[in-house]
């Protein structure tokens, strides 16, 4: 395995604003991307990476929470319910964090690394996940969506 280079918005925000393109073959490039997804995310202490954050416009995504490692592959929010609000930031801003409005619940349909279909249903955290990686995919930064971003002075309080 090996560690990817995270995309930060100061070095390629057009990139980043780009669209990802659906698999269509699960081959062992793409297994061994997402073996390097994983090993990067949890390098940089991430609960999720979009394959567009290590320069991939491909539609597949990692994810760890409490809640356990999911793989996702052309991941297609089926539902939403309830909401929340809470801080969200991303690897590919460093130091920014905003406050964001999201799902409390998602389910998600994707295939998995042997390209079996599967749903997901996540709470909290895990749907604020699934929301902003899927959300990555399309070419959407969370920043987008936040109600506000907080300033320098209210990072330091959080710390």
């Amino acid at each position: 395995m090996a560690l990817l280079k995270i995309v930060k918005e100061n070095e390629d925000l057009e990139f980043l604003r780009r669209k990802s393109s659906e698999v269509t073959e699960i081959t062992p490039r793409i297994t061994e991307l997402l073996d390097n997804m994983i090993e990067t995310m949890r390098n940089a202490n991430g609960c999720g990476l979009a394959a567009v954050q290590v320069g991939v416009l491909r539609r597949i995504v990692v994810i760890e929470t409490e809640d356990g490692l999911f793989e996702l592959i052309n991941p297609v929010i089926t539902k939403k319910t309830g909401e929340q609000q809470g801080m969200e930031g991303c690897l590919s801003l460093p130091g920014k964090w905003g406050i964001t409005k999201r799902p409390q619940c998602v389910t998600v349909r994707a295939l998995d690394r042997e390209g079996k279909e599967f749903e997901l249903t996540g709470y909290d955290l895990l749907a604020k996940a699934i929301c902003h990686e899927v959300d990555h995919l399309d070419g959407i930064i969370y920043t987008d969506k936040a109600v506000r971003m907080l300033s320098a002075e209210e990072l330091e309080e959080e710390e």
